[in-house]
C-alpha cells in the first residue's frame, strides 16, 4: 500500500494562530475554487512548503479525471503562491531537513508573477525564464510548469499593452518554441511531465503569442517633446547609456541624425571595451581598407563567440549564512550578526546552476 502521509522526516505542516486557535495554513488554487461541482462532493487541494498535492475527496477516482480535464483545458490563470518570498536551498538531507529543494519549487517559491511587474527585474526574469527554456524545462515539476507559462503569458500581455521590450520577449519564444519542438518530435525519448496533449498546447500557445508579437505596431505620438527636439550633445549621451547594441541599432533607425550618430566608432568601441577582454579583440579583430578598426563589426562578431557582460536593475541575493535565496527588498529571517556581509547577487545562470546536482 503506497504511502500517502507526509514525511516524518519532513519540517512539518504551516499553521497560523487564529482567535480560534491554532490553524493549519491552506493555500488554495482560484481555479479549482471556481469550479462547481455538480455531484456535491467535499474537495480540496492543500499546498504545503514542500511542493505536495494532498487530495481530500470521497471518490478519488473522480477527483483523478476531474484534473485531468482541467490540465487539458492548460488554464493559464491558475497559480499558486505562499506567503514567504524565499527559499532555502538545501542539496543533501540531514536530521533536520529531508530531501533537497528543486528548481521547480524554488521557481514556485520566489514570486516572479510579482517581479515582472517591477522594470529594474523585468530584464533579469525574462533572460531566467530563457535559460529554464533552452535546458530545464523538462526538469519542472507540473505545478512549476503550470507556474511558468503564467508568467510567460503575464509577460506577452504585458509587452503588448505597453509596447516595452519586445525583442528580448521574441527571442526568449524563439527558444521556447525550438524546445517544445524537439520535445514533442522526440516523445519517448525524454521523460516529459504530463499529457502529450497539454504539451502541445502549450506549443500552439507559444506560436499565438509570437504572431502576436509580429504583428505589433508601436503607435506614434505627436504631442510633447520627441527625440528630434533634443540637442545633438544630449542625444549622444543617450546612447552612450545602451549597453546592447541592437538597441543603439534600432534607435538608430529612427531618424537620419540618430543614424549618423549610431555609426560613431567611439561608441563601439567603448561597448567593446564593456563587454569583452583586450585578448579577444585580438582574435577577432576586423580592419577596414583604411587601417581603422571596425568596432561595430567587432562587436557582433565578439557576441557570437563570447557571452557579454550582463546587467540587470536588480537580482535575487543568496545569503551564504543562511543557504537563502530572495529578493533583497523582501529580505528573509537572517541570523548573522553582520548580514549585509554575507549576501552575494545571483545570476540567472547562477540560480540554474544551484539546483544542478
Amino acid at each position: 500500500m503506497p504511502f500517502l502521509g507526509q514525511d516524518w522526516r519532513s519540517p512539518g505542516w504551516s499553521w497560523i494562530k487564529t482567535e480560534d486557535g491554532w490553524k493549519r495554513c491552506e493555500s488554495w488554487s482560484r481555479d479549482l475554487e471556481r469550479e462547481n461541482n455538480p455531484r456535491a462532493l467535499t474537495r480540496s487541494v492543500i499546498l504545503n512548503s514542500d511542493d505536495e498535492e494532498i487530495f481530500s475527496n470521497e471518490e478519488q477516482e473522480y477527483t483523478s479525471k476531474k484534473r485531468k480535464k482541467d490540465h487539458f483545458r492548460n488554464d493559464t490563470n491558475a497559480q499558486c503562491f505562499y506567503r514567504e518570498k524565499w527559499i532555502y536551498v538545501h542539496k543533501e538531507s540531514t536530521r533536520e531537513r529531508h530531501g533537497y529543494c528543486t528548481l521547480g519549487e524554488a521557481f514556485n517559491r520566489l514570486d516572479f508573477s510579482s517581479a515582472i511587474q517591477d522594470i529594474r527585474r523585468f530584464t533579469y526574469v525574462v533572460k531566467l525564464l530563457q535559460l529554464i527554456a533552452k535546458s530545464q524545462l523538462t526538469s519542472l515539476s507540473g505545478v512549476a510548469q503550470k507556474n511558468y507559462f503564467n508568467v510567460l503569458d503575464k509577460i506577452v500581455q504585458k509587452v503588448l499593452d505597453d509596447h516595452q521590450n519586445p525583442r528580448l520577449i521574441k527571442d526568449l519564444l524563439q527558444d521556447l518554441s525550438s524546445t517544445l519542438c524537439i520535445l514533442l518530435r522526440g516523445v519517448g525519448k525524454s521523460v516529459l511531465v504530463g499529457n502529450i496533449n497539454i504539451w502541445v498546447c502549450r506549443l500552439e500557445t507559444v506560436l499565438r503569442w509570437q504572431q502576436q508579437l509580429q504583428d505589433l505596431r508601436v503607435t506614434k505620438v505627436n504631442d510633447g517633446l520627441t527625440l528630434s527636439d533634443l540637442p545633438l550633445h544630449m542625444l549622444n549621451n543617450i546612447l552612450y547609456r545602451f549597453s546592447d547594441g541592437w538597441d543603439i541599432v534600432t534607435l538608430g533607425q529612427v531618424t537620419p541624425t540618430l543614424s549618423m550618430l549610431s555609426e560613431d566608432r567611439r561608441l563601439w568601441k567603448k561597448l567593446c571595451q564593456y563587454h569583452f577582454a583586450e585578448k579577444q579583440f585580438c582574435r577577432h579583430l576586423i580592419v577596414s581598407e583604411k587601417g581603422h578598426v571596425e568596432w561595430k563589426l567587432m562587436y557582433f562578431a565578439l557576441q557570437k563567440h563570447y557571452p557579454p557582460r550582463e546587467q540587470y536593475g536588480d537580482t535575487l541575493h543568496f545569503c551564504r549564512h543562511c543557504s537563502i535565496l530572495f529578493w533583497k527588498d523582501s529580505g528573509h529571517p537572517c541570523t548573522a550578526a553582520d548580514p549585509d556581509s554575507c549576501f552575494m547577487p545571483v545570476s540567472p545562470q547562477h540560480f540554474i546552476d544551484l539546483f544542478k546536482f
